[in-house]
């Protein structure tokens, strides 16, 4: 059980971490001292490898968690708390996925064409998708921490 709580924990941190840093950092310093053509460039290749991170903590999160909750012998012996993660934790995982198969794909596409426009504009939508996704993964972390406290 240690090496399953361990992997989901790192993989919680990689992923929503990660998202922290892009959004809070990354962006505001590229949208600072590049020109679009160099930092939609830069944010294609950023994605290309963040996303692929991404892909490997969702499977982590998925096999550890539901082991997790298998050991503990099933969702009718866990608490709210792990019910409402496993909720935010699936919705972030289909946002991820509409982000990774839909503008994303726009937006390596349009950088390839060197259509700035329309790749600016698929940046923005993947922009607000990440921000919403860094509030549920912040709260999933603060469900995931305090809610056997909280949720009694």
């Amino acid at each position: 059980m240690f090496i399953a709580i361990s992997l989901h924990i790192l993989a919680a941190t990689i992923w929503v971490g990660g998202m922290f840093f892009a959004y809070s950092f990354l962006r505001p310093a590229a949208a600072d001292i590049l020109e679009p053509p160099q930092r939609l460039t830069l944010w294609v290749k950023v994605f290309k490898k963040f996303f692929n991170w991404v892909w490997l903590a969702i499977i982590l999160l998925i096999v550890s968690g539901h082991f997790m909750i298998a050991q503990l012998g099933g969702l009718a012996n866990v608490g709210k708390h792990i019910h409402i993660m496993m909720l935010l934790g699936y919705i972030m995982t289909a946002i991820f996925m509409h982000v990774y198969f839909a503008p994303f794909k726009r937006l390596k596409a349009a950088v390839g064409l060197e259509d700035w426009s329309k790749a600016a504009s698929n940046l923005n939508v993947i922009r607000k998708m990440i921000l919403l996704n860094l509030a549920l993964g912040l709260l999933t972390v603060f469900v995931a921490s305090a809610g056997r406290y909280i949720m009694l």
